[in-house]
């Protein structure tokens, strides 16, 4: 089995700068960050959601979908070429999973209507909440799908299940 994130040494920025995939993986560096990468990773996917918010629904949901594709193979590209599966760098999974989250606060999909600020700040506090937890599935598919894949759909879960869970906060 190769080793997870956890067990290296964290690259050198010269070297995650130096390739497309690493670049993206990274979220353009985001995933460098010395704590909670992941964190730092799914506020790239703030602005990300703002420049997106704009779109029709299907549109949006489209991008994100083909994003969520392409993460796949980033990802896994990235993780081949460091030889570890899921580093706590790659952050490009949590950029999509906050995209996945942030469904139900756009204009047309019959969500509730919450103010832009608060509802961001809800998709964020959510999605982190999910994402760092893993509760049951999302624990079962980060241990047991392995590969591009399996770095993004336990992220892709844990913004559908906070997704969910901010729809019916503003349901209240």
């Amino acid at each position: 089995m190769k080793p997870t994130g956890r067990d290296i040494p964290r690259p050198p920025a010269r070297l995650i700068l130096s390739t497309p995939e690493h670049l993206l993986a990274f979220g353009f560096g985001a995933g460098l960050a010395p704590v909670a990468p992941g964190t730092f990773g799914t506020l790239v996917g703030v602005p990300l959601f703002f420049a997106m918010a704009w779109m029709p629904w299907p549109v949006y949901a489209a991008i994100t979908a083909l994003l969520f594709v392409a993460g796949c193979w980033i990802c896994g590209a990235s993780s081949r070429l460091l030889q570890v599966h899921d580093y706590p760098g790659f952050v490009f999974d949590e950029i999509v999973g906050f995209l996945i989250t942030c469904v139900p606060l756009l204009p047309g999909v019959g969500g509730p209507d919450w103010h832009p600020a608060l509802g961001v700040l809800a998709a964020f506090a959510l999605f982190r909440l999910f994402d760092i937890s893993k509760p049951w599935p999302i624990r079962l598919l980060d241990r047991h799908v392995h590969g591009g894949l399996g770095i993004m759909i336990d992220d892709a879960v844990a913004g559908g299940v906070a997704a969910g869970v901010l729809w019916g906060l503003g349901r209240i």
